[in-house]
């Protein structure tokens, strides 16, 4: 899993053209997903496969972008289950990366909500936005039907599912320089350093490294 944005992508056309195959890769979050897919419902995870990457959107603890790339078909921690051919683009691999910073400020991470602003929410719009079309409804129809009986859920799932911020006090810009060299200089001596966290390109707190984010099945 790596930071969005990078600079690493592979390029992925359609039959030599000028547009981009697009796919929703899906995966189950639970074995039990063998049985409800049948029935058409199913605890899942979504990512958009384009231009030889996947994009996804995830949750952790800060105010900034949620939005992240891993290769396609391979997001830590779930089973891939199939990948769903949803159109194409015209988009160039620099347009659609501009698209995803810019969603990027509407998906951070301290906003994902299992029914009301999930990894297939997410997914849906980019689908929206390119194709003018919606993913399959079955893929996100477990918090379609939530929405309709939040009252019956547990409060940890009505609420926002990343509720503790960290604590940010207030410093002078002098104090803000200091404790930020302090800091740096602290990390430089962790023997762990697979645990600092990654920025984005303007300066904003994205994800940790190694556990980046926390998905649908670690807030069930």
């Amino acid at each position: 899993m790596r930071l969005f944005p990078s600079n690493s992508s592979k390029g992925q056309s359609n039959g030599g053209s000028n547009r981009a195959l697009l796919y929703l890769n899906v995966y189950d979050l639970t074995p039990i997903n063998d049985y409800l897919y049948w029935f058409g419902i199913g605890i899942f995870h979504s990512g958009i496969e384009v231009h030889g990457l996947e994009y996804g959107f995830g949750a952790h603890e800060y105010p900034t972008s949620g939005v992240f790339e891993v290769e396609p078909r391979s997001c830590p921690g779930f089973i891939f289950r199939r990948s769903i051919l949803l159109g194409s683009t015209n988009l160039s691999r620099s347009e659609f990366r501009s698209l995803m910073e810019q969603l990027s400020q509407k998906y951070h991470g301290d906003t994902y909500h299992l029914i009301a602003k999930n990894c297939n929410h997410f997914t849906n719009e980019v689908c929206m936005q390119l194709t003018g079309k919606p993913i399959p409804g079955w893929v996100n129809r477990l918090a379609q039907l939530g929405s309709f009986c939040n009252c019956l859920l547990p409060e940890s799932i009505q609420v926002t599912a990343v509720r503790h911020l960290p604590d940010h006090p207030a410093y002078s810009d002098d104090e803000r320089s200091n404790s930020a060299a302090t800091s740096l200089t602290g990390e430089s001596d962790e023997e762990d350093a697979d645990h600092h966290l990654l920025t984005t390109q303007n300066g904003d707190v994205a994800f940790l490294k190694e556990k980046p984010l926390r998905f649908a099945k670690e807030l069930l």
